[in-house]
């Protein structure tokens, strides 16, 4: 009888232990789920959600979203832009200068090439004159006429020579020297029996002339053959 009570109080001593057991891992578990509830309150109180670390990355200043495509460049500032305009100026500055001295050098040119073919026109009408003083001059110098006329002549052909060759003239070297067709013109050929006078120019008939380095008349010569 004894044995039979004891069990039966051991049985209802252990009833009570698990279910107090219970009661503690059930209170913990209600205190979690009220943690959770607080911390979900609060966010709802707020009214506001949890924002993502990247999505804030992305807002700007004013809290509109951007990205790298869609960034504008900054303005320049009034210092760049006057330095772009200073640059262009003197682009252009560089540039007019540039055609100016060019149309310059131009003009200068076609004025001197001007100058140079009216005085050619010029000398060409006096070359007959020259002409007929050199002839003058081979006349008198085989007659008996007196020595004034020839004097007066050869001063005449002189001055008219030393004015000529003032502007420029110059005589083309022609009379034992070899034909030259830049400077020579061969009219006739004379047999000769000499070797070193063949192909060598023997007689001029008419005198040619260069122009400050440009034929103005082809001496017209004889060679021999």
């Amino acid at each position: 009888m004894d044995d039979t009570q004891k069990k039966v109080d051991n049985g209802n001593a252990g009833g009570h232990g698990g279910e107090q057991s219970c009661g503690r891992k059930g209170g913990g578990a209600g205190k979690g789920d009220a943690g959770k509830e607080t911390e979900s309150a609060q966010v709802h109180g707020n009214g506001k959600e949890a924002v993502p670390e990247q999505e804030r990355h992305t807002k700007n200043g004013h809290g509109k979203h951007t990205d790298s495509a869609g960034e504008k460049e900054p303005e320049p500032s009034r210092e760049q832009e006057l330095e772009t305009k200073l640059a262009e100026s003197n682009d252009k500055y560089l540039r007019l200068a540039a055609e100016f001295d060019n149309y310059r050098r131009r003009a200068a040119k076609e004025r001197l090439e001007l100058m140079g073919t009216a005085s050619e026109d010029v000398i060409k009408g006096l070359l007959p004159v020259l002409d007929d003083c050199e002839r003058a001059l081979e006349v008198l110098k085989k007659s008996n006429d007196t020595e004034a006329a020839k004097e007066g002549t050869g001063l005449i052909y002189n001055k008219l020579m030393t004015f000529l060759k003032s502007k420029g003239l110059e005589s083309i070297q022609a009379k034992g020297k070899e034909l030259d067709t830049d400077f020579h013109e061969a009219v006739a050929q004379f047999p000769v029996e000499e070797e070193d006078r063949k192909g060598r120019i023997i007689d001029v008939v008419q005198q040619g002339y260069t122009l400050n380095g440009k034929v103005i008349r082809y001496a017209k010569v004889v060679v021999g053959v």
